[in-house]
C-alpha cells in the first residue's frame, strides 16, 4: 500500500545532519554546496550516485535506503498529478455533455 504523503528525502537528510552545517557535509560528499542545498530544500532529488555518497558518509544508511525514499516520494507526486489530470478530463467531459 502506498505511503500517504511521504517526506522528501531532503527532509530526512536534514534530520540526519543534526548540527552539521551544509558546507562541511557538501565537502565530505564531494559535491557543491548548492547541490546539497537543493536536495535539503526539496528542489532536487537524490540520484544513484548521491545515494552512494550519502551511505558512505552517514552511518547506518544504504544507497537503497535513500533511493527507495526518493522512489516513494516520486511515485506519490506522480499519482497526485495523475489524479489531477483525470479530474480535469472528467470535468471537461461533463461540461461538454451538459452543453449539448
Amino acid at each position: 500500500m502506498p505511503m500517504y504523503n511521504p517526506a522528501h528525502p531532503g527532509e530526512v537528510l536534514r534530520d540526519y545532519l543534526g548540527d552539521t552545517d551544509v558546507t562541511s557535509l557538501a565537502q565530505r560528499l564531494r559535491v557543491a554546496r548548492t547541490t546539497l542545498s537543493r536536495i535539503l530544500n526539496g528542489h532536487a532529488g537524490i540520484s544513484a550516485s548521491m545515494a552512494i555518497r550519502l551511505s558512505e558518509v552517514l552511518p547506518n544508511t544504504s544507497p537503497e535506503f535513500w533511493l527507495k525514499m526518493q522512489m516513494n516520494y516520486d511515485l506519490w507526486e506522480a499519482r497526485k498529478g495523475m489524479k489531477r489530470s483525470a479530474r480535469r478530463v472528467v470535468e471537461k467531459t461533463m461540461a461538454m455533455a451538459s452543453g449539448m
